[in-house]
Formats: C-alpha cells, structure tokens, sequence
C-alpha cells in the first residue's frame, strides 16, 4: 500500500524537492504551502497527488490539515516538517520584536504545531514517521543568524524529546540538519544567494532515506554537509 506523506513547504526549495522524490518513489505526495498558486505549480511539476494552502504559524490551519487527511485518506504515514526560512538575518540588536517572533513562531512553533497535531492519529495506528528540518545553525555558530539559529536549535532537540514521547507507540521522530544549499532561501531572507555544491535533491533523498528505514530503525538525526564547506568552531 502506497504511503500517505504530508510536506509543508513544498512550493520550493527542499520541501518540492522532497515531494519529488517521495512521487517517484512510489507515495502518495500531499503539498502544502501558503502561496496556492506556486503551490500549484509546484504540485504539477513534481506529479504531486494533491495540494492545499496552510500558514504552518497558525494552530488553526493545522487542525484543518488533520481533518483534510483524515477525510480524503484516513491515515498518515509520513509527516516531513519542512517549512522555515530565515525572515531576516541581522545582529540581534537590529531585530525588532515583531522580527524576533516571526522568525520563531516560522521555524520552531510551526514544527511543534505539526508534530502536536498528528501526533493522536500516528499514536492510534502505531505507526507513523515524522522528519523535522532543522540547519547546521543549530550546531554551529555565524553572526547575524543568532536568532534564526535559537529557533533551529529548538527544533532539533524538540525532535528528540518528541520521539522519546512517541517510541512507546512505534512512531519515529527524526531531525535532519542541512548545510546550505542554492535554492533561493538567501534571497528570501536579504542576502546574497551561495553557490553550494549541496543541492535540495541530495537532502531530500536523505529525509526519503530516513523514511525508507524498516520501522525498527529510526535515525536519531543526520547532518548533511556540502563538500565544500568549512566550518571553523567557536
């Protein structure tokens, strides 16, 4: 039986790379992203089975998520909690609080609301296996991505906390950490797009690795680096 998987941020970047990868590999892709329309696209491009916009910021449109798998397939397998971005990258000083809650509530709150909500119904088939995207900012350290990388070093030990509270059910909770990689994340936040080697295909055929597990393994979290990188430690 083909598995249900659910990626939000899917209209660009890792999330459309990793619905393509999850189609061509024989699942059921469900899309979601705020803009409908380069959603859509998107959707049509990758040969995904349905799409349907939601701000992953707001509780509410997570509910309607769950209910939207429920109805149309009774279950989930597969949740890949990808949607993020950098908002704005600036010394901590030029942040206004608005910025601050922005950039939290995008890459950590909405990867709590995600696994919260489907947690009950991976609970209630004991089974399930939910991904996190984090950043290599969570283990490292670079100005102007302080706060960006608070909120990713929430989400990577969130997701071993959350696994410990799934395990007793079967359910896997992994964390995959990303280097950068070229796919207009950048631009996004303000600043000048790299030129990486890494490229969106390779983490999402690490996030699809991790889900192609047999149900006894679970991957803690992985970190993918891109081979021309170079970290120099604090």
């Amino acid at each position: 039986m083909s598995r249900i998987v659910l990626i939000t941020g899917a209209s660009s970047g890792y999330g459309k790379a990793t619905a393509k990868a999850f189609k061509d590999n024989g699942d059921v892709v469900v899309m979601t992203a705020r803009n409908i329309e380069k959603l859509e696209k998107a959707r049509k491009e990758v040969g995904g089975d349905f799409a349907f916009s939601m701000d992953v910021t707001n509780s509410k449109d997570w509910d309607n998520a769950v209910n939207i798998i429920k109805e149309k397939y009774g279950r989930i397998d597969i949740l890949v909690n990808n949607a993020g971005g950098g908002v704005t990258i600036k010394e901590v000083s030029e942040f206004s609080s608005d910025e601050i809650d922005e950039t939290i509530k995008l890459n950590l709150n909405s990867v709590i609301y995600g696994c919260r909500a489907f947690s009950d119904m991976m609970k209630q088939q004991k089974e399930g296996t939910m991904i996190n995207i984090s950043s290599v900012c969570a283990r490292q350290c670079w100005p102007t991505w302080s706060v960006y990388a608070a909120a990713k070093a929430g989400v990577l030990n969130f997701s071993k906390g959350m696994y410990l509270e799934m395990q007793p059910h079967n359910v896997r909770v992994t964390c995959v950490v990303p280097s950068s990689a070229s796919t207009g994340f950048q631009s996004a936040c303000g600043i000048g797009e790299t030129t990486d080697k890494l490229l969106a295909e390779d983490i999402a055929e690490t996030v699809l690795y991790v889900a192609n597990l047999p149900q006894r393994a679970v991957v803690e979290d992985v970190t993918v680096w891109g081979i021309d990188k170079q970290v120099n430690p604090l």
